[in-house]
């Protein structure tokens, strides 16, 4: 082999590199490198798992504008993208915040007070006064009227009744003592034969003793009548006055045995037995 033959087998061997290395680079501007493929490639999923309200992601990925930014870009396109989605999440998924009212206190009272009932001492009382069982219709005590009212039923029986025998025996005395013996007010309360067989001394003093009787008896009604409208009264007072007092069972009183501490006792133990009496208020 001739010395111009190497030389033309070398230019030959340095034209294809030329060549070679030309068409490497053509490549490289025409594609993109593998690690900006797998970049792109991380991007696309990414984007695919976040739930996408605006459905134009997909066709962005294909756009050769976007494929040429850089990582930093791309993250920060993905954030921006991310965010904009969780903030109209949100507001889709957020409920507004009911608006309630404000119960004014006075409305309150008036619901409280219709449900339970209070009575006034005073007004209680000056119905009772004025009507007799008027404070227990108002206080709701309905059970004691057939109470109230039997008592002064029967007071005014025993009044009209002892009324009614003072007056007879009253004109038959008075008839007694001026000596007519036949009057129809003596002869009306008297046994028949009554009169023969007792002395006119005897049946006057009789008389007399029956007249103050009665008339202690009618005294007594009149007492017994003002004293039902009393206990009416003061019944209704009370009442009202201890409607809203406490009545549970914690109201009582409890006698138990206990072990008192004496210190000046003289003997080896300062302790005795005793019972303690204890007040529950």
């Amino acid at each position: 082999m001739t010395k111009g033959t190497k030389t033309y087998q070398w230019c030959i061997a340095l034209l294809l590199c030329l060549v070679q290395t030309a068409g490497i680079a053509m490549y490289g501007q025409d594609r993109p490198r593998a690690a900006a493929k797998r970049q792109q490639k991380e991007l696309a999923d990414t984007l695919r798992k976040i739930p996408q309200i605006v459905p134009d992601s997909l066709d962005a990925l294909s756009d050769p504008i976007l494929q040429r930014v850089s990582t930093a870009d791309s993250l920060a396109v993905a954030d921006s993208i991310a965010a904009e989605n969780k903030k109209r999440l949100l507001e889709m998924t957020s409920t507004p915040t009911p608006q309630v009212p404000d119960t004014p206190a006075d409305s309150l009272n008036k619901e409280l007070n219709k449900k339970v009932f209070i009575p006034n001492p005073t007004k209680a009382t000056w119905l009772a006064l004025v009507i007799p069982g008027g404070g227990q219709i108002y206080n709701r005590k309905y059970w004691k009227l057939p109470i109230i009212y039997g008592g002064f039923a029967g007071c005014a029986y025993a009044l009209t009744w002892n009324g009614k025998m003072y007056k007879d025996y009253m004109q038959a005395y008075k008839d007694a003592s001026k000596g007519n013996w036949d009057a129809s007010s003596i002869t009306d309360l008297l046994p028949p034969g009554y009169i023969d067989r007792v002395s006119q001394t005897q049946i006057v003093e009789t008389l007399r003793k029956r007249k103050d009787t009665y008339r202690r008896y009618r005294d007594l009604s009149i007492f017994a009548f003002i004293g039902v409208y009393l206990i009416s009264v003061i019944d209704a007072y009370v009442d009202a006055e201890l409607s809203n007092f406490d009545i549970t069972p914690d109201l009582s009183m409890r006698i138990e045995p206990a072990v008192i501490n004496n210190p000046y006792s003289s003997g080896t133990s300062n302790k005795s037995v005793g019972l303690q009496c204890s007040f529950r208020f």
